[in-house]
Formats: C-alpha cells, structure tokens, sequence
C-alpha cells in the first residue's frame, strides 16, 4: 500500500502506514512491550506500540525527535522511569 505524504496524520491508524520500515529502537524489559518507529519518505517519523500494530500511529517532525532524544540523553525525561 502506497500513502501519500498529505494522506498522512497523526492518530491514524498505523497499519495504514504499511507493514515494512517498522523498527523497534527501545524494548521492554520482556521484550514484549516496545515502541517502534518507521521514517516515512517525506522525513517524518511514525511511532506505534508493538502489542497493538492495527493501533494509532503519533506522527512527530524530525526537528521533534531530534529534540526528543537530545532531552533524553541530557537526562530531562528521567522521571518517567520507574525506579
């Protein structure tokens, strides 16, 4: 299935982004519950929960993700972990 970049918005379901290109960057601990992430062509980048493919895909920017994982390795979303 061919999508276009308009026909692409955040919240839709994710198997309608198609099934090759998913990748699953971060793993939980059982390696049951992860995130995957897919680049779509037009740079942007899906995510969506491994347990629930058919579920909704968040749709971010590159400059959002970029900014995302900066936080991250500085330590802002440290609070989120449990421990």
């Amino acid at each position: 299935m061919t999508i276009t970049d308009e026909g692409v918005y955040n919240g839709m379901p994710a198997r309608d982004l198609g099934e090759h290109g998913w990748e699953r960057p971060w793993s939980g601990p059982n390696g049951g519950q992860c995130v995957e992430t897919k680049r779509l062509a037009d740079g942007r980048v899906a995510v969506r929960q491994s347990t629930d493919p058919a579920g909704p895909a968040l749709i971010y920017a590159p400059e959002e993700i970029a900014a995302f994982v900066r936080g991250v390795k500085e330590g802002l979303a440290d609070h989120l972990a449990a421990g």
